[in-house]
């Protein structure tokens, strides 16, 4: 459904093909990481790529409960709850922050690619994240996708962000599910694959994307399309000025400076044309 579950073996060969945009991950989950592994990986791509290379970090599983455990080096349960203590630790090895008294502190000098860094984000789709980001002082990327009633917890992050004190300000992206075509009929076809991608889903069954024919099909026989992926998340289906519009709207909303389009179609030359026609119609 989306670019791939692999961001950092991804990130590579995307930034090797392009010479200005920034490249990054949208995100390391880091409960499956090391986090000494991660900062060495996008330490590397750092090295290779300056200043082009986002770190962006989150916590949820991201996918089904058994894929969960699979990518688990421990699979008698679940793993614990640490990823405050995981992201203070990834954190330390980019900035050097570590304490002397540190047992790994040492290792924070021997990342491969200084002096360059990642510029780190947090991920998420709660006040929770949002606090984290704020305390830390790092920007943040919110998932509308996920959320839509996120605008709230954006000006959290921005209220509490002021009053750490950071010396940076405050950054917001916000992460919506977008498909653009050239009518707003297409762009509703093409939406019918992840709305029933999601449908099943919702009741445990993990499905290829299917092509928009059998989607419809599915969904007539199934009671019809959902407004979205899920009834209750937003979508931005449309032709190009509506969805600019919408999109507008979005930003509005969160403050953000930054929106992540989450595009899933069947065919990925549509997927393509849904962004080349977002690019000109933001512009």
């Amino acid at each position: 459904m989306l670019a791939g579950p692999s961001p950092e073996a991804l990130i590579g060969p995307i930034a090797a093909a392009t010479s200005r945009i920034r490249v990054g991950s949208g995100g390391v989950m880091l409960p499956y990481y090391s986090p000494l592994k991660v900062a060495e990986t996008f330490s590397v791509l750092a090295g290779l790529f300056p200043g082009r290379i986002d770190l962006g970090l989150g916590r949820a599983p991201g996918t089904d409960q058994i894929t969960a455990i699979a990518l688990q080096r421990d699979r008698r349960q679940l793993l614990p709850d640490d990823f405050p203590q995981q992201l203070a630790e990834l954190l330390g090895y980019l900035d050097g922050s570590l304490p002397p008294d540190h047992p790994f502190a040492r290792l924070a000098s021997t990342l491969p690619g200084r002096p360059e860094g990642p510029e780190p984000w947090l991920l998420g789709s709660s006040r929770d994240s949002a606090l984290w980001a704020a305390e830390l002082g790092l920007p943040y990327a919110f998932a509308d996708f996920i959320n839509p009633r996120g605008a709230e917890i954006a000006a959290l992050y921005r209220e509490r962000f002021a009053e750490h004190e950071h010396a940076g300000r405050p950054r917001t992206a916000v992460a919506v599910w977008v498909i653009c075509a050239e009518t707003d009929e297409e762009a509703q076809r093409l939406a019918s694959s992840a709305r029933m991608t999601f449908t099943l889903l919702r009741r445990g069954q993990l499905v290829p994307v299917p092509p928009p024919e059998k989607a419809l099909r599915f969904l007539e026989a199934d009671g019809g399309a959902d407004a979205g992926p899920r009834s209750e998340r937003r979508a931005v289906i449309g032709a190009p000025a509506k969805v600019a519009s919408q999109l507008q709207e979005v930003v509005s909303s969160y403050g953000a400076e930054e929106v992540i389009a989450v595009t899933i179609t069947y065919d990925h030359q549509a997927r393509l044309r849904s962004y080349e026609l977002l690019a000109e119609a933001w512009r």
